[in-house]
């Protein structure tokens, strides 16, 4: 039946005298036409059709999966399914007189059905992706890489597929032919099998996520980690800028993850002040009386006075040199100052450590290090916060007739013609 459906125009063209040569060629592009018009119409009709019912859902469900799968085309990509089907149904007939273009055309059809396949498969995957990404638990994880490593075992095995089509072998010869081309392969796909591994072990190990600040001195990147996929890694620096990194440095080389600043209860401030030596004294007891002044150290000031009054008359000490005995001494209070002044700053967290050190001298002076944690953890905040510390503290250092260090003005002007 099919055959007589076939040669309808074939016979028509015959009856009115026509060469069946040429009848034959006429009869090959009216059918094609006739075929290329209900395909079409087909794929017409179906595409309205799941395009209404798939949107009638998405306003329906509470999920926004189906509306990422209409973002992400999929209903478009199914509707050719059946018409696609329809016409690999239909070569056989169109080309019923010419069979090396069917059988070519047959194959084209074939191949296009793959191609649809690895498509649909793309979409789903990646819907998939964009679902996932809009859920806390999945949010910061490297799901580019998983969806990159299944398209390219996609693509592998849709161009396998398609080279056995073309070559009418079975998919099993042509793995079998490719074994021999495994090394070069393998040479490849260098890049995409480090950062599969990689990937894999920044996930199982949580070494980092999406959103960390991270910062990775050998590629000059320092910002916040924006995508993480198969091959290489992005970090929007904080100038805007983009740094891109292979994502298997993230296991071969050194990087700083800032995630355990972010998720604690402050960041830290380390900061020294350097006191110069020349300056470091014991205190009179007329000085320790006008330091007395001072707010945050009064009684801190009476106490210790009293204690170290009453050791040195308990043993006798002979106070008319100072030297002689225990005695407090300018840095030292001021130290005390610092540490008063930090347990009383607002925007400190009194539950992390909270400490003034005295460091190694240095050729510069004795370093005076504060160490706290500002309970502000945003960059701009942070940066204020510390500067107001240190307003206030290199302000406050001349009570104590103390001076901090700066580099002798010959010096600079000795560096300045260097420069």
């Amino acid at each position: 039946m099919n055959n007589n459906i076939a040669h309808l125009l074939y016979n028509y063209l015959i009856e009115l005298g026509m060469s069946e040569s040429f009848a034959r060629y006429i009869n090959l592009i009216g059918l094609f036409l006739v075929m290329f018009i209900l395909v079409g119409l087909l794929d017409f009709i179906i595409k309205r059709v799941i395009r209404k019912i798939s949107i009638f859902f998405a306003r329906k469900t509470k999920t926004n999966l189906d509306d990422i799968a209409i973002t992400n085309k999929l209903p478009r990509l199914l509707a050719h399914i059946f018409p696609l089907l329809l016409a690999i149904e239909l070569i056989p007939v169109v080309f019923t007189d010419f069979a090396y273009l069917g059988s070519m055309a047959l194959k084209f059809g074939n191949i296009i059905v793959i191609i649809l396949i690895l498509n649909i498969a793309k979409s789903i995957l990646r819907s998939l992706r964009d679902y996932l990404k809009t859920l806390p638990r999945f949010s910061d994880k490297p799901i580019d890489s998983y969806i990159q490593v299944f398209m390219i075992i996609g693509w592998i095995l849709a161009i396998m597929t398609i080279f056995a089509i073309i070559t009418d072998t079975t998919i099993w010869k042509f793995v079998t032919a490719l074994g021999a081309a495994s090394a070069i392969l393998l040479l490849l796909f260098k890049d995409s099998i480090l950062g599969l591994v990689a990937s894999i072990q920044v996930s199982m190990n949580d070494m980092v996520r999406i959103g960390d600040w991270i910062t990775f001195d050998k590629y000059g990147a320092d910002g916040d980690l924006i995508e993480i996929n198969l091959a290489t890694v992005k970090i929007q620096n904080f100038d805007k800028t983009i740094t891109t990194i292979p994502t298997y440095a993230l296991i071969t080389d050194s990087f700083k993850n800032w995630r355990g600043m972010q998720e604690s209860g402050g960041r830290r401030i380390k900061r020294a002040l350097i006191i110069k030596q020349k300056n470091i004294k014991f205190l009179s007891n007329e000085e320790i009386e006008r330091l007395k002044k001072i707010q945050l150290i009064g009684n801190y000031l009476n106490m210790r006075n009293e204690k170290i009054s009453n050791y040195n008359r308990e043993n006798n000490i002979d106070k008319t040199l100072l030297l002689n005995g225990r005695n407090l001494t300018n840095i030292g209070v001021f130290r005390k100052y610092i540490e008063s002044y930090l347990n009383n700053h607002s925007a400190l967290n009194s539950n992390m450590m909270m400490m003034a050190r005295q460091l190694a001298p240095t050729p510069q002076g004795i370093p005076i290090e504060i160490y706290v944690f500002s309970s502000d953890k945003r960059w701009q905040n942070y940066e204020y916060i510390m500067s107001d510390i240190f307003d206030h503290l290199l302000a406050a250092v001349t009570y104590f007739d103390l001076e901090v260090y700066e580099l002798p003005t010959s010096l600079q002007k000795d560096d300045a013609q260097h420069l």
